[in-house]
């Protein structure tokens, strides 16, 4: 509002408690104007009083208006009874520039330079046509101050402490410059505060917070200082508002805002940053400057008076009013304007014009109604447009509506009205269009109520909260409170309702199976409940106050039953109300008349979540499962990748009995046993049942039991505790579902009890677990009986019970506890007829019962039984059966010594020492031939015991180097001993010896040189061990020294060239070596050695085929001839005649190689009927000399040469070698071979 209502300044104006009317006064006028900021109307009064008004304020308790004058005069105005009193008419306490206040309790003080007059208005009263005052307090002060008092105001001392709330303080301005603050409690210790001369004059000053004072100077500064004893002095803060002047300020507590104005323009700071400009308004049409502010107690409206005469009233706030219905929200956008919004279903606002300033706000699915009073305006929102239908008129004060598709629900005076919206459309019944509820006859007050599409429910002093059934237009439910219910909030189906009492305490109310849960940690302060609006998140609400949101989730299905949890809360801003919840985004109503939207703390789930830290997901994780959105926990697992979250969230599904999710998280992880498990129980059907099974794949059991107990199978929860091994829990389930059960689980709970160590328990339940029925079960208790009835100390009953049961295993483990307790009789007796003889054995030993030991050795295996006896026998002298133990112990070197010394009998000592290789034996037995002076035998063990040393010593002294290097030799000794030998025997000149050692130990120079020295009577033995030598050696020095010695270069006498062919051979120089057989085989030859000759090109023949090297077309015709010579001396001695002659055919075209035999072919050729015709033939094979054929072919598994599988076989009758390599063969090492292409292809490759 602005407009001119002065002809001049004004002087002072006041809002009263109500911020309804603001009182105003002006220079040279003697009427007060009261301007009603409903109505928008101003108003004028007539003060009476002659002299000039100079100051006004009205109580802050009640309706009373006191205006002070120039002179002295006081006028007290009661606006409710439009009463005026003067009060006082002393001209000599002059108000010119006095100060007038008043306090909280609506004390009235003003003062002058000497005197402070305090007087409450309830104490004043009319005498005739004159005022007096009936309680007057003079309170006068000791120290009179200097100038004129001015803006005077009740506050309170900030203490040391910060508690005190009482108005102790007295503040007024002395002088314009200095601020005098008088304690009511400490009269005698003033405070008088003195401010900068470059500030200016105090204009002036306010109270606020906790004892602070906001000043402002004429030079535009502002100033905050603090009343603290300890701040007093000190400026807290300072700022320069304006540039040229500052006139007024003024504060709003409610809106913790102050307000100041100077050089056309009025500024708002925020009290808690006054540095921070919160809004800025300029007045440019103001030329000649702005006078004075004034707030509303509740910060709505702000006055401004200007030079000019004009006031200005600012709205600063609107009422919050605001409503909603489903996702439609309706919101008081101005003082006489509603906008309609559903920004969920992006619907476009519509702004509807009402006719008055409303009090409350409804909004339903179709309509919308704003009201004041006891009157209630309602618009209709169609598709055509808004269309105000009708206003109605209630019985009392409406304190709330509500509204939804054809109803509208309006609470007034303890009652609710419920009446159709539109009755001339819908073709209702007359007695269905309007109902007042309660009845009459219920003497109980409506305090809350709440209208859904099926429902109208409302809350009573009495504590029933009562559920209207529309469509049956009857009662439905009832629930009784113990106390009365304050509020309540259904949600948009009315199937659960969130109530809260007025102990503050919150429930949700189920009304379907008439139970509630209380709601944890709910604030005192509450003012409101939101639930979820989105579809797929039902089940979460909102609790708030002015400060915070709070975010509680309903878990209906949880295998602990249904509860209410709390997810976590959000700061809400100043002055925001909420409106709507929608899928975590909170819709709130400013003060501004705008919306605003807040999302949770407990959704942060709902925005990007690339990039963000695992622990920040981890959280969001938490907030997922809390708020039962698997899809979304599921995203994130699917981000985190982590075995632990992918758990925490199967493990949420299991508790809220979500089995299909489940059942998909687990099969991610790869955990196929409780997908299996959960795939069977996913189908069940009984609720008790399934939550028990889900409970107990959660670990918690006695939650599985309680519900398996109430389900339609309650022999699960014994089950469970079997399997669990919870013996003594399932024992009592077993009284009360399945007592035929309890001697099983007697004996399994004495199983554990007998492994825990209880053996006084465990006997008692293996006793209780005998049935007398089920004999494998019965044998196992009385296995028990007897076992704990040992460890117990009745030994005779529990060896006795052993002895009779028919387990070999009872009798070991009753032997092994016996044993133990040292009570070894009864030990090996249970062990000897258990047939554990090594263990009876042992035990019978530990007892001496060396009788017991001889019957049982036959069947005992363990040489340490064996050992132990042996030594005992060996102990009395019974030698012979000592060493019958010792060997069975395979205790070798005591068997050893004992035939030495005392059986005496070296024989077996020595046949024992050869067969087992014992170095301590073979030590014994070398002692013992030594002490007899049989060296040989001395040394023959000794190296056989590894005592070469002493062994080469012993022969050394004795002569019996021959002896020791022959053993020697054979043995797998060191290079150091063969030298040793060797050098000895070259000391002897015994070169043949020396060389064979030195070749062993590596030396081939010096074997070499002894082999070369042998004496003729040696020289073939020694020249193979030269050849062998140089073989080794492959040194080229050492090969042409035997080389020359073999052509006779050193002696003059050449040797045999089978020599020089063993070198070549040695020498792997095949070539020379074939050479040289082929020249040895004719030599052979010429002498008649045919049998000879061939073996010599056999063995060059095979040696060059196994290197891979081309054989010799020379070589192999020779080895031909040669064996078909052969084989004709096997026909002919077979009676093979035939075959005989085709092979003297072929030796008879060479015939020149065989000199020294008589030709037989005309002797052969009569007896096989052949004509002897001499011309090649082709080359034949082994036995038959004839051609091969692939369907009769076999091969020596010697030499490897091809033979007819059916001519060898034959030949094998008489002969028992092969007739090419000359080894051993028989029929039965025949084979035929399937496959011949190898030999085909190795012919050819030759």
């Amino acid at each position: 509002m602005s407009g001119c209502l002065f002809k001049s300044n004004c002087v002072s104006m006041d809002w009263d408690k109500d911020g309804d009317i603001l009182a105003v006064i002006a220079e040279k006028s003697n009427c007060i104007y009261l301007w009603d900021a409903n109505t928008n109307k101003t108003s004028q009064l007539d003060s009476g009083m002659r002299d000039e008004m100079s100051f006004l304020v009205w109580s802050k308790v009640g309706s009373f208006l006191a205006v002070g004058t120039m002179k002295g005069n006081l006028l007290i105005y009661n606006h409710q009874t439009s009463r005026k009193i003067p009060v006082l008419d002393l001209q000599i306490w002059s108000l010119g520039t006095c100060p007038l206040n008043t306090s909280k309790t609506g004390r009235f003080i003003y003062a002058s330079n000497k005197i402070q007059i305090l007087f409450h208005p309830e104490l004043l009263s009319i005498c005739g046509n004159r005022c007096s005052v009936l309680s007057l307090v003079l309170v006068r002060n000791e120290t009179s101050v200097r100038f004129e008092p001015s803006d005077m105001q009740f506050s309170t001392k900030k203490m040391d402490d910060r508690g005190s709330s009482t108005e102790n303080t007295i503040s007024v301005v002395i002088g314009k410059r200095n601020l005098f603050l008088y304690y009511l409690n400490e009269p005698d210790t003033p405070v008088d505060v003195e401010f900068q001369q470059r500030y200016g004059n105090i204009v002036c000053y306010s109270w606020y917070g906790d004892g602070y004072i906001l000043i402002g100077f004429s030079r535009g500064n502002l100033v905050v200082i603090s009343t603290h004893i300890r701040e007093i002095g000190q400026e807290i803060f300072q700022t320069r508002d304006y540039k040229d002047s500052l006139t007024s300020i003024a504060l709003s507590q409610s809106l913790n805002k102050a307000a100041t104005c100077g050089d056309n323009c009025v500024k708002i700071h925020d009290l808690t940053e006054l540095k921070d400009m919160y809004a800025i308004i300029n007045l440019d049409d103001e030329n000649k400057g702005l006078g004075t502010l004034s707030w509303t107690d509740d910060g709505q409206l702000l006055a401004l008076s200007t030079q000019m005469g004009s006031l200005h009233v600012f709205l600063t706030k609107l009422p919050i009013l605001g409503d909603s219905c489903q996702t439609r929200i309706a919101y008081l956008t101005s003082l006489l304007e509603v906008t309609v919004a559903n920004l969920v279903e992006g619907e476009q606002p519509i702004v509807i014009s009402v006719d008055v300033e409303p009090n409350f706000v409804a909004v339903g699915l179709y309509h919308l109604a704003v009201g004041m009073n006891n009157r209630a305006w309602f618009y209709s929102l169609g598709d055509n447009g808004v269309r105000k239908l009708k206003d109605m008129e209630y019985l009392g004060t409406v304190a709330s509506v509500c509204l939804h598709s054809d109803y509208a629900a309006a609470l007034f005076e303890g009652k609710v009205q419920l009446h159709l919206i539109e009755t001339e459309i819908l073709n209702t019944q007359e007695e269905r269009e309007t109902r007042l509820f309660p009845a009459v006859d219920d003497k109980c007050r409506i305090l809350c109520h709440a209208l859904t599409g099926d429902f109208l429910i409302y809350g009573t002093d009495t504590g029933v909260i009562q559920y209207f059934f529309i469509e049956d237009w009857q009662f439905v439910s009832e629930y009784r409170h113990p106390v009365s219910v304050k509020k309540i909030f259904p949600d948009p189906d009315g199937t659960r309702l969130v109530f809260i009492d007025e102990k503050s305490d919150g429930f949700v109310y189920c009304p379907i199976n008439d139970a509630t849960y209380e709601i944890p940690d709910l604030s005192p302060t509450i003012k409101g409940v939101l639930w979820e609006n989105w579809p797929m998140n039902k089940g979460v609400f909102l609790a708030y106050d002015d400060d915070k949101a709070y975010t509680y989730v309903f878990h209906k299905d949880t295998i602990q039953g249904s509860k209410v949890i709390l997810a976590g809360g959000t700061k809400v801003p100043f002055s925001h109300k909420p409106l709507l919840l929608y899928n975590g985004e909170l819709t709130c109503q400013t003060q501004s008349g705008k919306l605003n939207n807040i999302y949770l703390s407990t959704h942060t789930f709902l925005y990007n979540l690339k990039d963000l830290h695992p622990t920040d997901l981890r959280q969001m994780l938490s907030q997922t499962l809390m708020l039962k959105r698997f899809s979304d926990a599921w995203e994130i697992c699917k981000i985190l990748m982590d075995p632990d979250a992918w758990r925490e969230l199967a493990r949420a599904c299991l508790h809220h009995m979500e089995v299909d999710f489940a059942i998909r998280v687990y099969r991610t992880i790869g955990d196929v046993g409780i997908v299996m498990s959960l795939e069977q129980i996913k189908g069940i059907e009984d609720y008790s049942l399934l939550a028990g099974h889900l409970a107990m794949f959660t670990n918690d059991f006695n939650l599985a039991q309680d519900l398996y107990l109430a389900s339609s199978c309650p022999i699960a929860a014994l089950e469970m505790r079997r399997d669990l091994q919870h013996w003594d829990s399932a024992l009592q389930l077993a009284k009360r579902l399945a007592p035929d059960q309890i001697p099983f689980i007697s004996k399994e709970y004495a199983i554990q009890l007998e492994f825990t160590g209880d053996y006084v328990n465990a006997l008692a339940h293996y006793e209780k677990g005998i049935t007398g029925d089920n004999k494998e079960h019965d044998d196992v208790c009385l296995a028990g009986v007897a076992q704990m009835a040992i460890r117990m100390g009745d030994i005779r009953r529990g060896a006795n019970q052993a002895l009779k049961h028919p387990s070999r295993v009872l009798k070991r483990d009753c032997g092994a506890i016996l044993e133990n307790m040292k009570q070894f009789s009864e030990a090996a007796q249970l062990y000897e007829k258990g047939l554990y003889y090594d263990k009876a054995a042992s035990v019978y030993i530990r007892c001496k019962n060396w009788a017991k030991v001889g019957e049982l050795l036959p069947h005992v295996s363990s040489p340490k039984i064996h050992l132990q006896y042996a030594k005992a026998k060996e102990a009395d002298g019974r030698y012979k059966e000592a060493v019958v133990a010792y060997e069975s112990a395979k205790q070798w070197n005591s068997v050893i010594r004992i035939y030495l010394d005392h059986l005496n009998n070296p024989e077996k000592a020595v046949s024992i020492v050869r067969e087992t290789q014992s170095l301590d034996g073979a030590k014994m037995v070398a002692r013992f031939f030594l002490q007899l002076g049989d060296y040989g035998s001395a040394i023959q063990f000794l190296v056989m015991s590894k005592c070469n040393n002493e062994a080469f010593t012993l022969a050394q002294q004795h002569n019996k180097m021959e002896i020791y290097a022959d053993i020697i030799g054979s043995e797998d000794t060191t290079n150091e001993d063969y030298q040793s030998i060797a050098l000895y025997f070259e000391g002897e000149k015994k070169h043949l010896q020396a060389g064979k050692f030195f070749l062993l130990c590596g030396q081939y120079s010096r074997a070499l040189k002894h082999f070369l020295k042998c004496s003729n009577s040696e020289d073939n033995v020694a020249i193979e061990m030269a050849i062998e030598t140089v073989g080794q050696a492959k040194d080229e020095l050492l090969t042409n020294q035997l080389i020359d010695h073999l052509m006779g270069e050193s002696d003059g006498m050449p040797k045999d060239a089978k020599y020089l062919f063993r070198l070549y051979m040695a020498l792997k120089q095949y070539r020379e070596a074939a050479r040289t057989a082929i020249i040895i085989a004719r030599e052979e030859q010429s002498a008649g050695n045919y049998r000879n000759a061939h073996d010599v090109l056999f063995s060059m023949y095979a040696e060059l085929k196994s290197q891979k090297i081309k054989i010799p077309s020379e070589m192999a015709t020779n080895l031909m001839i040669l064996h078909s010579y052969v084989l004709v001396k096997i026909h002919v001695k077979n009676g093979d005649h035939l075959k005989g002659a085709r092979m003297l055919i072929r030796v008879a075209n060479n015939i020149s190689k065989f000199p020294s035999r008589e030709y037989s072919g005309p002797v052969q050729a009569p007896r096989s009927q052949l004509h002897l015709v001499t011309q090649p033939t082709p080359t034949l094979r082994h036995s038959a000399g004839r051609h091969m054929v692939k369907d009769d072919w076999t091969m020596c598994p010697h030499c490897e040469f091809p033979a007819l599988y059916s001519e060898l076989k034959i030949m094998l009758n008489t002969e028992s070698t092969c007739p090419m390599c000359s080894e051993r063969l028989n029929a039965g090492q025949l084979k035929k071979v399937s496959d011949y292409t190898q030999y085909l292809r190795a012919d050819m490759e030759q």
